[in-house]
């Protein structure tokens, strides 16, 4: 399992430690250059002065000739090799004859290799010949490396030092994370209350805000669900029973008449019946917290055509007038059967609640300030102002619409089902009254972003 904590550690840690090495190596290239420098002028120095005393007669021709050394030891790691020339080529001294260095008439600094190894040799040149003073390269590199090793110890210490602190300071930064992790594992679907922000790091606020924000969702989800199963079981149990009398009834008819009449009612219960458990599924699939499966441009005008022709069979049957306003096309950008139950609940409920004397039903599709809409008007009974928000609510029945419809068969879900398949297309539903003061003019006003250009 992948942590924040380790991550972070192996990250500073090994910034730190790069760091680190960093500074190891620009000390040894900064004092290796300091040392070149320094050096340098100090061979300049040596053979200016060995050529001096060479000058002054002390070398061949001169008053002394001075013999060069014969050394077994092991040299320093600063010393300077001494050697001094005729103009002509020939070695008349060398403070260490075991170094063959070449010789040179050029005056100024050079670096020759002599038998593998690198030397910084200069050269000092006048009329009596040519003093040079040598120096090893790989002894200036050493005492570079010297200086850079003592730098890196402490260095390492400090990113000891420092790492721990850290893993200290992330321990006790992360904490707030624990305990709002324990606080999340606390809850459970009967107890989703939100956690503090009292003592919650800013940083991690939005997390906990959004954390609150989910299970306050979850907490409202849950309640919807375990209000829609007791409202559903007492829906059902309705039906049911009188679907059981209605078989009684079959079973103790006495004649042919009783016994077809009985089974009209057991179908037309059946219906019934059938209706609601569709209209409950189609409730549980309209929740408007979900994600449309399915988005695809929709022509209104077509939808409402389409419903109007499918439903007119049953208007003429009740002797209403069901007619359609759709003559140009209307797009949406939605899930298309969604819709097409959403129309077919705003229709049945217009043609249930509507009186078959003189009931006229309109179903309209057009733009109102360039937002498509869906418009189902009525002159049924209408919706009183103080009940047009709760007739959305799952299982209500608004007394009057119930009192007009003749079969009984409203379920008080078929509002319930529009306002949800609205909202997740991000519509609106509206109640109000018609212009000619008398039914229900219901609008479902869909915004201008799911127009189709």
């Amino acid at each position: 399992m992948r942590s924040i904590e380790r991550t972070l550690l192996a990250w500073i840690l090994g910034a730190l430690s790069l760091g680190a090495l960093v500074v190891a190596l620009v000390t040894y290239l900064v004092t290796l250059e300091e040392m070149h420098e320094v050096f340098d002028a100090d061979l300049k120095n040596v053979a200016q002065a060995v050529a001096s005393y060479h000058h002054a007669g002390h070398g061949p021709g001169g008053k002394e000739v001075i013999a060069s050394p014969q050394r077994n030891d092991t040299p320093e790691d600063s010393e300077i090799v001494t050697l001094t020339w005729t103009p002509q080529g020939q070695r008349v001294f060398a403070s260490d004859s075991r170094v063959d260095l070449p010789f040179s008439n050029i005056e100024g600094l050079s670096r020759p290799t002599v038998q593998g190894e690198a030397w910084i040799v200069y050269s000092s040149v006048n009329d009596d010949g040519v003093a040079q003073a040598a120096q090893r390269v790989s002894a200036r590199q050493e005492m570079a490396g010297e200086s850079a090793g003592k730098v890196l110890p402490p260095l390492i210490g400090l990113v000891v030092i420092v790492g721990g602190l850290l893993v200290f300071g992330l321990r006790r930064g992360l904490q707030p994370l624990d305990s709002t992790a324990q606080d999340v594992a606390r809850r459970s679907a009967r107890a989703l209350e939100p956690i503090t922000l009292e003592d919650v790091p800013k940083e991690i606020k939005p997390l906990v805000a959004s954390i609150n924000d989910l299970m306050n969702r979850l907490a409202v989800a849950f309640a919807t669900q375990r209000r829609f199963l007791a409202d559903a079981a007492h829906e059902l149990r309705t039906p049911i029973t009188a679907l059981r009398l209605q078989l009684q009834l079959l079973q103790r008819s006495s004649d042919e008449a009783e016994r077809r009449q009985a089974v009209t009612d057991l179908a037309a219960g059946i219906d019934r019946s059938q209706r609601l458990v569709e209209q409950l599924l189609q409730v549980a699939r309209s929740d408007p917290d979900g994600e449309l499966t399915r988005r695809e441009p929709v022509d209104l005008a077509e939808l409402v055509r389409a419903t109007v022709a499918s439903l007119s069979i049953k208007a003429e049957h009740k002797g209403l007038d069901l007619g359609a306003d759709a003559p140009d096309a209307v797009m949406v950008h939605g899930d298309a059967n969604q819709l097409t139950v959403l129309l077919n609940n705003l229709v049945e409920n217009a043609l249930r609640y509507t009186p078959p004397a003189g009931g006229v039903v309109d179903v309209t599709a057009g733009l109102q300030d360039g937002r498509p809409l869906l418009r189902v008007v009525d002159n049924g009974p209408g919706v009183a102002e103080s009940e047009r928000e709760r007739v959305f609510d799952r299982f209500y029945r608004c007394e009057a619409a119930q009192s007009q419809s003749g079969d009984g068969s409203g379920s008080g879900l078929g509002l319930a089902i529009v306002r949800a398949i609205a909202e997740r297309h991000g519509a609106v539903v509206t109640l109000q009254v018609p212009g000619g003061g008398q039914g229900l003019e219901v609008v479902v006003l869909f915004p201008a972003m799911y127009t189709l250009g």
